[in-house]
């Protein structure tokens, strides 16, 4: 599989990938875990399957949260009025 990943270079050299691309592949990671249990193509007991499929979506979860306050916090230091949350 390929696939593109935009990575960004910092000053201290390190290099930062975007929010949405991380989320994205936390949620494949999950998907991809429930499709061969369902599938039979896993040794994985389903019950242990899903409950490291949720903690996938959770972490995916809790970074888009994060980056949504960021944002909002954003728009409200540059005198925009800040968007709702979702």
């Amino acid at each position: 599989m390929n696939a593109y990943v935009p990575l960004v270079s910092v000053a201290d050299g390190g290099l930062l990938i975007p929010a949405d691309e991380v989320t994205a592949l936390l949620r494949r990671l999950a998907g991809g875990w429930l499709n061969s249990v369902y599938d039979g193509e896993t040794d994985l007991d389903p019950g242990t399957a899903l409950g490291l499929a949720g903690v996938l979506v959770e972490l995916a979860d809790q970074i888009d949260v994060e980056c949504i306050g960021l944002m909002t916090l954003e728009g409200d230091a540059d005198g925009e009025e800040a968007a709702p949350p979702a």
